[in-house]
């Protein structure tokens, strides 16, 4: 068929008044299924008709189509073999390796997450040496070519790009950590208290597939429609693209060559700052300009845990540069989504500047409670022997105290839950409702979707039955757990989860930005049950962890549709990754526990080990579990945070309506969600990468693209896969070679750049 030609591009150009960058749903992917023009060639070209303007040249990436269509392939062969022995052995064995990794990760002092493209890289250098060395008929030598159904089985084929999605979608499943772990972890630290194994096992199969199921229910919207782009999945369909098709292309032979240099080059970098020179975590000239200044430290370090904002570092660490495995990352993060980010950052650094709720009486940042004297708050002090809370002890022993960072960034979170609400209904409402619309009527018009009609799909009863079996699984284990939840707020939190999953997964899927709604499961929990921290705990994790394995479980459908991935193995693979990956994360916790409880329990930790997540997590369940009247009502020292949801209801408001009077000024690129958030946003962690990640982000999500749209195309997303893939295995190999993963640190020597102290050669302050 005819490609399509240049001047059809003009379609696409929409009214200034109406244009989204990525969440604009425009006619040229309905046009390749309506009217056959299908063959536009393929995303490995080095330059198509859709990749052109009306001026001949090529133009930038903007829309959802631009995306969908000139970014991933469309290629697909539905003969390929799916369930193989290569599937099967290394998804379970990377699910296995990843859930460990996963685990281990979630008690380092920054928060970093097993990144995709790790679990990717090492299931294609694993399923090619499978290849190689297992016989079958795809065996590249003719003397280990065996036929019959067995050795089809083991080797079939060349490793295809089926087999590779099915094993990374289960591997990332299984990496992505169960928020009941946070509450183990902390009966086991704060309450001394272990688990049954039978019950904790349960509680952790029902609450992982809760989500799975109410996401599976809502596909038709949230998955299959062009405009939910899903950005940061782009770098991972990029590299099944260049791995697995059109091998043959001069151009992607430059691409494949592009991506191993990168990805090794970093992997030899990376032990420089990660190990050898920590200093190159975070170089502050201020830092070094004034060493002996607490305040300098507050503002200016950074590269240690709870040290400080890390205003203008220099970081040449990509771990913490780049997107640490997570959605936000600077070099696929959608511009207008960074640039609201970084101006809420700015907001958070004026607003630390001052000494509001007695700031200076506790550490700058940190996530413990405190009495008003400054001194650590020993919840136990005011707990019945049940957990409850009593009165009279707390009357005796008083009231605690946030860090002021902590409590700024509960803020920003509060305000920007209510905004979020708001600007889904404002800017993409009337986008969603047409696809709920279109969806039931079975009137989608996708070219990924109309290529995957193929396969068979899974049926709706199929998730209908996880979420009912899930749903009764939580209400059997929290009673058998002596959660303290009731069974009608257990099934408000459930409700929670339904309402919210589709305004958290939209704005995941259109401008990369997840609200957090973890305060406000909270809230609701407290009002619900109140005087109950434990009942708290279980709430927030039906309310919230519910959306985010519904959050995952879309994410990677789009994964499958994008690289045409049969449906029935991304549900088989993403629920087998869940289970093997919940079972593992609880061992893995109640290793960590043990051998490293002192440090956990500390303020700042090591540059190894940190506490500080479930350290956040309990106090968030003490406070509001069991304070809430005390602390958050209207009289409160900290009612203005759930206040501050009906602030950000009314946020976007302003912005709205002026893009409705000045629709060229792109009021409508303003995200208030993200802005809010980005208000408390450095109040924990190592903080000293902001600096060089928003500098990333302008030059690769505005001078490349704008300026440089054809190795933006080409090489953009490809250059995070490989910097995120090398950095990930060299965090890898590094946590159990020295790290303290395997049992024992080996710290490197002290010198110039891994000096005593802090990194970054501030002041220490804890």
């Amino acid at each position: 068929m005819a490609k399509t030609p240049t001047g059809s591009i003009s379609d696409e150009k929409v009214d200034s008044k109406e244009e989204i960058p990525i969440g604009a749903t425009l006619p040229l992917s309905e046009k390749l299924v309506l009217d056959g023009s299908s063959d536009i060639g393929d995303v490995y070209e080095d330059v198509r008709a859709i990749d052109l303007g009306e001026d001949g040249k090529e133009r930038p990436i903007e829309t959802s189509d631009d995306w969908a269509l000139r970014l991933i392939s469309l290629e697909d062969d539905p003969t390929e073999p799916v369930w193989t022995f290569r599937l099967w052995f290394l998804s379970i064995g990377l699910s296995c390796f990843g859930a460990v990794l996963g685990q281990i990760f979630a008690f380092r002092p920054q928060l970093v997450y097993v990144s995709q493209l790790f679990l990717q890289t090492f299931a294609y250098i694993l399923g090619r040496l499978l290849e190689v060395f297992i016989p079958g008929p795809g065996n590249p030598s003719p003397r280990l070519q065996f036929s019959g159904r067995f050795w089809r089985w083991m080797n079939p084929s060349r490793f295809n790009i089926k087999e590779h999605t099915g094993i990374l979608i289960m591997s990332a499943a299984a990496t992505h950590g169960a928020l009941v772990i946070n509450i183990f972890a902390a009966d086991d630290l704060f309450y001394g208290v272990t688990p049954n194994t039978a019950v904790a096992i349960f509680t952790l199969l029902g609450s992982q597939l809760l989500g799975y199921g109410l996401a599976g229910m809502m596909r038709s919207f949230l998955v299959y429609p062009t405009y939910m782009v899903f950005p940061n999945v782009i770098p991972t369909v990029q590299m099944f693209d260049v791995l697995h098709r059109g091998q043959e292309n001069i151009l992607q032979k430059k691409r494949v060559k592009f991506f191993w240099v990168l990805f090794i080059g970093i992997f030899v970098w990376e032990w420089f700052p990660e190990y050898i020179a920590p200093t190159l975590t975070g170089i502050s000239i201020f830092c070094l300009a004034r060493q002996d200044s607490a305040w300098v430290t507050r503002m200016f370090g950074g590269a240690n845990g709870n040290e400080g904002m890390g205003l203008f570092s220099i970081c040449l660490d990509w771990q913490y540069i780049g997107s640490q495995g997570s959605a936000y990352g600077a070099l696929f993060q959608p511009i207008q989504t960074q640039l609201s980010s970084y101006f809420g950052i700015l907001l958070c650094v004026a607003t630390y500047a001052t000494n509001i709720w007695n700031a200076q009486r506790y550490p700058f940042l940190g996530q413990l409670l405190y009495r008003e004297n400054g001194s650590e708050y020993d919840q136990i002090m005011i707990l019945n022997d049940d957990f409850t809370l009593n009165e009279q002890k707390l009357s005796d022993y008083g009231l605690p105290w946030f860090t002021t960072s902590a409590a700024i960034a509960k803020i920003g979170s509060s305000i920007s839950l209510g905004a979020s609400v708001t600007h889904i209904l404002i800017w993409y409402s009337k986008t969603v409702w047409k696809a709920i619309r279109d969806g039931r009527k079975g009137g989608i018009v996708d070219a990924h979707y109309e290529k995957m009609k193929v396969y068979s799909e899974v049926p709706y009863w199929w998730y209908t039955a996880m979420f009912v079996v899930s749903v009764a699984i939580g209400m059997a284990t929290n009673y058998t757990g002596h959660s303290q939840l009731p069974w009608w707020a257990y099934l408000i939190a459930v409700a929670f989860a339904a309402i919210f999953l589709p305004i958290i997964t939209t704005l995941y899927g259109i401008i990369l930005f997840i609200p957090y709604t973890q305060d406000l499961a909270r809230m609701l929990g407290a009002a619900l049950v109140p005087g109950k921290p434990h009942a708290n705990m279980y709430f927030t994790m039906y309310g919230y962890n519910s959306t985010e394995q519904g959050r995952s479980m879309v994410r990677d459908l789009k994964i499958g549709q994008y690289t045409k991935c049969p449906p029935r193995v991304t549900f088989t693979m993403q629920c087998l990754g869940a289970v093997i990956g919940s079972l593992l994360n609880f061992i893995i916790m109640k290793v960590v526990i043990k051998a490293n409880r002192e440090i956990l329990l500390s303020v700042q930790g090591t540059n190894v080990w940190s506490g500080a997540v479930v350290q956040s997590f309990n106090s968030d369940a003490i406070t509001w579990g069991a304070l809430a009247k005390h602390l958050y009502s209207p009289s409160g020292t900290y009612g203005i945070i759930p206040m501050s949801i009906f602030i950000g209801l009314v946020l976007p408001l302003p912005f709205w309506l002026l893009h409705q009077r000045f629709p060229t000024w792109r009021f409508n690129q303003v995200i208030t969600p993200m802005v809010a958030y980005q208000i408390g946003a450095l109040n924990t962690g190592i903080n000293s990468s902001y600096f060089m990640t928003f500098l990333l982000c302008i030059t690769s999500q505005f001078w490349l693209r704008k300026y440089h749209p054809g190795w933006f195309r080409k090489y953009n997303f490809l250059m995070s896969a490989a910097l995120d893939g090398g950095t990930e295995v060299m965090i890898f190999i590094m946590s159990f070679a020295v790290g303290g993963a395997g049992g024992k640190v080996i710290p490197f020597p002290f010198w110039a750049l891994n000096p005593r102290g802090n990194p970054d050669h501030c002041k220490r302050l804890t």
